[in-house]
């Protein structure tokens, strides 16, 4: 989903698209409106890139 998570979640939850589970990212600002919304969301730990050293 990477970064259109919010614009995916908006819709879902206003039902313009099919109701399932998605993940992805967003941005603050996106994640503190989606939440203003109502849209149901939960951060997820961060995982930092693997070093291949």
């Amino acid at each position: 989903m990477g970064l259109g998570f919010a614009a995916e979640a908006l819709a879902i939850h206003a039902g313009d698209a099919p109701e399932r589970s998605i993940y992805g990212e967003a941005r603050p600002e996106d994640a503190r409106a989606l939440i203003d919304d109502g849209v149901p969301v939960a951060p997820l730990p961060f995982m930092p890139p693997r070093r291949t050293n």
